[in-house]
């Protein structure tokens, strides 16, 4: 196909943002899906700060991966203190190309239950962490991604990639405000990418199914098998590196934007 399109590989390699040197801003950075993907980016060449709300955690982390790891202890929904993470990664690595935003909480309550209807301090908790916190991280590091030196032919500046999840679509009993939060970071996807567009800065979302993360690792059998039962095909829960992964192949590849990508085994949730 690229011989069709009159691209070489080396023509081809100038479509392509580089991890290398690149600072990505990765937001749960301490465990699960966001420790993976600094890890990968490491691997690659590329420098991470990893903002998270455990420091003992996140210290342990950055130390396992050597002088190009840095973190930052916070609230993803604090100004202040994603300001000032943002302000230590660009006095550590110079600037941020790259913003993963993996942070997020669970919490299930059904509408109204057995005690009453679902406490509004529950679900405002859920969205605020997910959703605002979300936006709240993107906004900032966009606001230093577009000062960036232009990179490549399509002259970008920075990509985000932000993490919902299958309840967006798929919300279980009980998942009112998960699915909402979730629903709003992909329903935000595409005006955020307008926004940004002008500025040479993509956004990207992943929505995952159910990964090996350090909670379902624990799990007993009779909570993992039929998670396992209900997804297409591979038949098993999804790995932290193949999240990664997707997270590398979006930064590399310059026409993916404004969309919001299912990662998830072909698994559709039940209602319950």
């Amino acid at each position: 196909m690229l011989s069709v399109l009159g691209l070489n590989r080396s023509s081809n390699r100038n479509l392509l943002m580089e991890l290398r040197d690149k600072t990505a801003f990765i937001t749960g950075g301490a465990s699960g899906l966001g420790l993976a993907t600094a890890q990968n980016f490491i691997a690659a060449g590329a420098r991470v700060m990893l903002y998270d709300l455990n420091a003992d955690l996140l210290e342990k982390a950055a130390s396992a991966m050597g002088t190009n790891a840095h973190w930052y202890a916070g609230d993803v929904a604090d100004e202040v203190g994603v300001q000032a993470a943002i302000k230590s990664a660009q006095d550590k690595f110079g600037s941020i190309h790259i913003n993963v935003n993996c942070a997020g909480i669970g919490g299930a309550a059904r509408t109204v239950g057995k005690n009453g209807p679902m406490p509004l301090a529950k679900f405002e908790h859920i969205v605020r962490v997910n959703l605002i916190g979300t936006f709240n991280v993107l906004r900032l590091c966009a606001e230093v991604m577009q000062t960036n030196t232009p990179q490549g032919v399509d002259a970008e500046r920075g990509v985000i990639i932000n993490v919902a999840s299958i309840a967006a679509f798929d919300g279980q009993t009980g998942q009112a405000g998960y699915a909402a939060s979730k629903g709003g970071i992909v329903a935000m996807t595409l005006p955020i990418a307008r926004d940004l567009a002008p500025r040479g800065i993509r956004v990207v979302t992943i929505a995952p199914g159910v990964f090996e993360t350090p909670l379902l690792a624990a799990a007993p059998e009779e909570v993992r098998a039929p998670l396992i039962a209900i997804t297409q095909f591979p038949k098993r829960l999804g790995h932290p590196a193949e999240f990664a992964e997707q997270v590398a192949h979006i930064v590399h590849c310059a026409y993916l934007n404004g969309e919001t990508i299912r990662l998830d085994a072909g698994i559709r949730m039940p209602a319950i």
